[in-house]
């Protein structure tokens, strides 16, 4: 038993390279031996992590329509508390520990970008459309353990048989800081401290607006004026959790979504203006009575250009599924083999490629899916079967169909586009409700609900993946982290729903204070479907054109659809990150040092994200008790924006100093 005494050295030299023929890839964890994995102590501290990761990443996506990935900072925490409590061999706890807590952003991130939708509804329809805990716990849930299922029979495909072949650049970060956790550990000291400065930093704007959160051109005459006449505006939030996600996401991705932004503000919204500046345009939307010259840059972005950016995800998704069209074929034959019974000795002999059983899948699957159906029938469609088969089918369908999708994008870039798809079911869904015969109010909420089952599967799917790889590399049990991962999925699903009421109760969805992007988006595309209103059809096909001409350029066509959408001001401080990163990974010659500080960097920003998060939900709470310290008209001071700028500056220097110190 020498091999459980001794510590990890680092993985082995093919872990992240295609296998020769008939090579092995050997993980960490000697597959032919048992170690701690499901004990109290990783369960107890999944969950603690479940909770605390859903409750921050819920205010941040809803700030500004991102949700961070939790597995990078739980995996930290995971290593410091092991280390600190002295616990011998803690890997495999570790890896438990990681894959219950990461349930929390992608339950999150199924759950913020639809549901909120049904909030910003109700204020238009207050007697028609009422929202409970129970609605958006089940569909949470239900959506949730449908990823689960639907991804473990394409594991072995994704994390085994395309061994090197995928980057999986979230896994690779994890697994790294989980490694050197077992060398080291104290990894969680500069996450700590920049956890406090992060969360210090946000919590003094949110909680007592000593400066404000955005710097605008509007600060001075010229800039007004520029607003107002050519209709050109720039913005960017000072907050150090968005500044965090920037760094994460890299200079690359986060140039791109700008980009997006910067077509929308510079160039559509100005050109709308200078063009149809004395029309009315309204085909789509009675509501609008005003020329487009008369209205704001922001008006305009809210009743045009943001649907060119809904067209661009819609198709983005599709052109997804027909490059993992070869993927999901192979997926489904070999999931037909296990269920006929035929059995792979090796691996069913191997801890290390153990799953859930087929049977097990299939019959919570169908279980899973009989669950749906009895909510959607008792709950959502007020006891209609005929919409209530429809809508199961569309739900089962989409959320198989996109499983792949989903952990395709994972595994390649590490960002899961589920917004897109998740617009494109909505669209789907809503066409072939009115179709049925289901409009109006009940025909929102039946379509939002719909798609949040959806959302939070296709999000859970392409989180999952991420958990598995981790555990591949590691040499954890798959089948022992698939079966903790449903309870990982419970608890998120309970505490996502908690915090969505409190925001909504303190902010609301339509304030203007919580962005909520992407439910504004879905609130904007089925309103006028269910009311027999024409959808901006024509903006969406410029969006889908657009995609088609980027993906031919080799473009990610999503990250720049996904930047013409989410406000401007959210999207300049990603590139602001991404040039941190830029900088404090290329100012050595020395390639090790420049690695070391990219390496600190995100432990930076991994604790700018969770303190300026945390510190958020912890603000919004206070408001809830009615403790409400902002100091409203200092904001509105220009000043105030000065005052932001700086701080913004000092901040960046912070980070800046704290990453290449090493």
């Amino acid at each position: 038993m020498k091999h459980e005494e001794e510590k990890p050295v680092g993985l082995p030299e093919n872990a992240f390279r295609e296998l020769k023929p008939e090579e092995e890839y050997q993980p960490l964890m000697n597959p032919h031996k048992n170690y701690a994995e499901v004990n109290l102590w990783s369960v107890l501290w999944g969950i603690g992590m479940a909770i605390l990761f859903s409750a921050a990443a819920a205010y941040l996506g809803l700030k500004v329509g991102q949700v961070f990935e939790a597995a990078i900072p739980i995996a930290i925490i995971a290593v410091g508390v092991s280390g600190a409590a002295k616990r011998k061999n803690a890997l495999g706890e570790n890896v438990i520990i990681q894959s219950i807590g990461a349930s929390s952003g992608v339950i999150v991130a199924g759950a913020i970008f639809t549901l909120p939708a049904l909030y910003i509804l109700q204020e238009t329809y207050p007697e028609e459309i009422t929202i409970t805990f129970t609605q958006v716990f089940i569909s949470s849930l239900l959506g949730g353990i449908l990823g689960i299922l639907f991804l473990i029979p394409f594991r072995k495909y994704f994390v085994k048989d395309m061994h090197g072949k995928y980057p999986f650049p979230e896994a690779t970060a994890t697994t790294q800081v989980l490694v050197s956790g077992e060398k080291g550990g104290n990894q969680a000291k500069p996450l700590l401290m920049a956890g406090i400065v992060g969360g210090l930093y946000d919590f003094i704007v949110a909680t007592f607006g000593w400066w404000n959160e955005n710097f605008t051109t509007r600060v001075c005459g010229f800039g007004e004026m520029l607003a107002d006449k050519a209709k050109l505006v720039f913005k960017v939030n000072t907050g150090a959790a968005v500044m965090g996600l920037g760094y994460i996401v890299g200079l690359k991705y986060a140039s791109i979504i700008c980009a997006g932004s910067l077509a929308v503000w510079w160039i559509i919204i100005p050109g709308m203006s200078l063009i149809w500046g004395d029309s009315v345009l309204n085909m789509w939307n009675p509501e609008i009575t005003a020329t487009v010259g008369s209205m704001l840059p922001e008006e305009i972005f809210k009743y045009y250009a943001k649907s060119i950016g809904i067209g661009g995800i819609a198709m983005a998704g599709v052109i997804g599924i027909i490059r993992s069209w070869g993927i999901i074929k192979g997926a489904v034959g070999l999931a037909a083999k296990e269920m006929k019974g035929k059995p792979v000795v090796d691996e069913e002999t191997t801890r290390t490629q153990r799953d859930l059983s087929m049977k097990i899948i299939a019959i919570g699957s169908l279980l899973t899916l009989v669950l749906i159906f009895l909510f959607f029938f008792f709950d959502v469609m007020q006891g209609n079967l005929l919409y209530t088969v429809v809508g199961i089918l569309l739900v089962a369908g989409i959320a198989f169909l996109f499983t792949t999708v989903a952990a395709n994008a994972i595994a390649i870039v590490g960002t899961n586009p589920v917004s897109g798809m998740t617009l494109m079911t909505l669209i789907l869904a809503s066409v072939v409700m009115v179709a049925v015969g289901l409009k109006g109010p009940g025909g929102m909420v039946a379509a939002l609900v719909m798609g949040g089952v959806v959302c939070t599967a296709l999000s859970m799917a392409g989180g999952f993946i991420t958990d598995l790889k981790i555990g591949y590399w590691l040499g954890s049990t798959p089948a022992k982290q698939q079966t903790w991962k449903f309870l990982g999925t419970l608890v998120s699903a309970a505490t996502v729903g908690g915090v969505m009421i409190i925001l909504n109760k303190t902010y609301g969805f339509t304030s203007g204070q919580l962005a909520a992007p992407q439910a504004n988006a879905m609130a904007a595309v089925i309103e006028p479907l269910m009311n027999g209103v024409g959808a901006p059809w024509l903006l969406y096909g410029v969006g889908a054109l657009l995609a088609i001409v980027l993906t031919f350029f080799k473009i990610p066509a999503l990250a720049f659809a996904l930047g013409m959408f989410i406000p401007l001001e959210l999207n300049v401080p990603l590139v602001v990150g991404g040039a941190i990163n830029w900088y404090v990974t290329t100012r050595s010659k020395d390639e090790s040092i420049n690695t070391a500080r990219g390496e600190k960097g995100t432990l930076l920003a991994s604790g700018f994200i969770a303190g300026g998060a945390l510190m958020g939900v912890v603000s919004a709470a206070m408001r809830f008790g009615g403790i409400n310290l902002v100091q409203e008209q200092w904001l509105q001071n220009t000043w105030s924006e000065v005052l932001a700028l700086g701080a913004y500056a000092l901040l960046i220097l912070y980070f800046i100093k704290s990453a290449m110190k090493k």
